[in-house]
């Protein structure tokens, strides 16, 4: 009996579906194209370099002779959420087992796709609003030739903003992080990308260090001279920092002080801060880690010459990053459930990882020194109304196949996540989904004396060395500083939810 062949059907017969094909057939991988699918009335009927059009896709791919080792590439990058969700359970149903997507990247949409950029589909691509397509080519000119920094560059923001860069023209993309395993593999890819024809050429420059070593972070920026630095690494698991609150306040705040302090002496133009909704009215130490942050960003753009720019850019979750709740939801899933989920009533503001991306990016041209941008998040979503959404993906049905478990609220979470105070007044700019927001200095402390007092905590000193790794201290200084964080953990503590730190063990990670 003689091996069978797989065939793919390429999902799309425009120009992307037609890039591919010839992709395919210059590589000589796979087995045969066996056909286009299309609903173009036009299209449908005709040959493409050989290769029939099919259609229109509902009605035809019942009527395919599908094996288990088939393929299907959906390359319709223009093709919105809702169409791409169609697509998907038609050929669900219709069999498939292998099914790859052209991500709706503006990169595809500018006239390039390449067969590498396809990846197998997930929850991502069916779930939430159609992504803003941002033409990247033209947002990215201002990186034309420049030196770029991105730090915390193998994490989910840092590696795709890596991605998006290589559409930019860049001179050098330095890939800065002190996780040698997620650096390795950003770099590997970006070198796939590259030799695959993705992007412009550009020195691709992995460094491994971290930025909470001073005179290191100095060393790095005098010595890659770079002229623009997006600000991605941050320790950012709330539940896991309430448990070591020391370690991200010596990460997220001393870290990015020295990264501030090095863009500004020597003379880096461009610096922007990636924050969170959890920097507003913050109930947890993750989150005064990044409101102060915020803080000293806009603190050093006061310092800054003429030639130089430092903003942050705020947004809410973004759907697929590392420790987020769908890697978790589909992990679940995989074991044979439970699904968790803290709250029936929990919503959060939800934009896929590329759309943040390009709009950060995007930020980082047009934003002006000492402003504050907001991403336009939509409307909030029940994480309830995704794990069921994830669960229906994966083939099973909630509560009937796959049950879903009420864990409650851990602490410094909460059911709602506001995205900036009334103060800051959010208004639209220029550009599509990026508004700005009207800063202010803090009522509640003075930022160099709040660091004076945290310092002794997270770095040793002689003089002061009761102080320490004493996470008791600590909390106590933020929650004089900040009222938000006081009163949520005076109610968690009436409530018994809370851990009395006064009564634990000192934590010295």
């Amino acid at each position: 009996m003689g091996k069978v062949e797989s065939k793919l059907y390429i999902i799309g017969a425009g120009f992307a579906g037609q890039m591919i094909a010839e992709d395919i057939k210059r590589k000589k991988i796979f087995g045969e194209i066996a056909a286009f699918l299309d609903d173009d009335e036009s299209l449908i009927g005709r040959k493409i370099e050989g290769i029939p059009v099919l259609g229109p896709i509902e009605n035809v791919a019942s009527l395919l002779r599908v094996n288990g080792i088939d393929e299907a590439i959906i390359a319709i990058p223009s093709a919105p959420v809702e169409r791409i969700r169609q697509i998907y359970q038609t050929l669900k149903k219709s069999n498939f087992l292998h099914i790859k997507i052209l991500p709706s990247i503006s990169q595809v949409v500018n006239g390039k796709a390449h067969l590498v950029q396809a990846r197998e589909i997930n929850p991502l691509d069916i779930l939430g609003r159609t992504p803003i397509i941002i033409p990247l080519h033209e947002s990215l000119a201002y990186l034309k030739g420049k030196r770029v920094l991105i730090t915390g560059a193998g994490g989910s923001i840092g590696s795709e903003l890596s991605r998006q860069l290589l559409s930019g023209g860049a001179e050098r993309i330095y890939l800065f992080g002190h996780g040698e395993n997620s650096i390795v593999k950003i770099y590997r890819e970006l070198h796939l990308l590259q030799n695959e024809g993705v992007g412009e050429k550009a020195a691709v420059v992995p460094i491994i260090g971290d930025m909470k070593d001073r005179e290191y972070v100095r060393f790095i920026i005098s010595h890659t001279r770079a002229d623009v630095i997006f600000h991605c690494a941050a320790y950012k698991h709330v539940p896991m920092m309430e448990e070591n609150p020391v370690a991200v306040i010596e990460n997220n705040v001393f870290g990015t002080k020295n990264l501030l302090d090095a863009a500004l002496e020597f003379g880096v133009e461009r610096f922007v801060l990636i924050s969170t909704d959890k920097a507003v009215s913050p109930v947890s130490v993750y989150g005064v880690s990044k409101m102060l942050s915020e803080k000293l960003v806009l603190q050093a753009a006061k310092k800054t010459s003429s030639s130089q720019s430092f903003m942050f850019v705020r947004f809410g979750n973004v759907l697929g990053s590392r420790g987020s709740l769908l890697p978790i939801f589909m992990e679940q899933i995989q074991n044979g459930g439970p699904v968790t989920v803290t709250d029936k009533d929990m919503v959060r503001f939800f934009m896929t990882i590329p759309e943040a991306c390009s709009l950060v990016l995007q930020t980082g041209g047009v934003g002006k020194n000492a402003q504050a941008y907001l991403l336009d998040m939509g409307e909030p979503v029940k994480i309830l109304e995704i794990a069921e959404q994830i669960i229906r993906f994966s083939g099973f049905e909630p509560y009937k196949d796959m049950d879903i478990k009420f864990i409650g609220v851990r602490p410094g979470e909460r059911l709602y996540e506001p995205l900036w105070l009334e103060e800051e007044d959010p208004k639209p700019t220029a550009y599509k989904k990026i508004l700005k927001l009207t800063t202010k200095d803090p009522e509640t402390f003075i930022l160099d004396d709040l660091l004076e007092k945290l310092k002794p905590i997270c770095s040793w000193d002689e003089k002061q060395k009761d102080l320490f790794r004493n996470r008791e201290e600590l909390i106590k200084i933020l929650r004089q500083a900040i009222p938000t964080l006081d009163e949520y953990y005076s109610e968690q503590q009436n409530q018994g939810k809370h851990v009395d730190l006064s009564e634990s063990v000192k934590v010295v990670l």
